[in-house]
């Protein structure tokens, strides 16, 4: 069996989602701090008068934050219903995949890693690490 997933790069990592939860990608849009969220709330944006919430994967991921003067990427997914914008730094293509290329995450993975990255696909080039949208929202 094989499915459809979004890809993005974060740090130069290939990263996917399926493709059935994304809204849309969008290149930078200006976001507005909110007072005492938690880190990984990069903001909110206005998109076409929906106010939305903007996640940055890279505090979820543990990897640094971006610097105030970069220009991320977003990708809109629907969690509950609702739209979410993740900070990307680079939007990929639609590719499929295939079931048979996919393998759980290693145990040596940190445990906190495990939860938001469900599994990698073997693709010829490269790894895609499989992101588990409604975890990383919620980490």
């Amino acid at each position: 069996m094989s499915r459809q997933l979004a890809t993005f790069t974060l740090e130069g990592a290939h990263y996917g989602v399926d493709v059935m939860r994304v809204q849309e990608a969008l290149r930078f849009q200006p976001r507005t701090a909110v007072p005492m969220a938690p880190a990984a709330v990069a903001g909110l944006v206005n998109l076409r008068g929906q106010v939305v919430l903007t996640i940055d994967l890279r505090v979820c991921l543990g990897l640094d934050p971006l610097p105030p003067s970069a220009r991320p990427m977003m990708v809109v997914v629907q969690v509950g219903g609702e739209p979410i914008s993740l900070l990307v730094d680079e939007i990929g293509d639609v590719i499929d995949v295939d079931d048979d290329a996919f393998e759980m995450p290693p145990d040596t993975l940190a445990p906190s890693l495990r939860g938001l990255v469900t599994g990698a696909f073997k693709l010829e080039d490269r790894l895609l690490l499989a992101l588990d949208v409604d975890r990383a929202v919620a980490a």
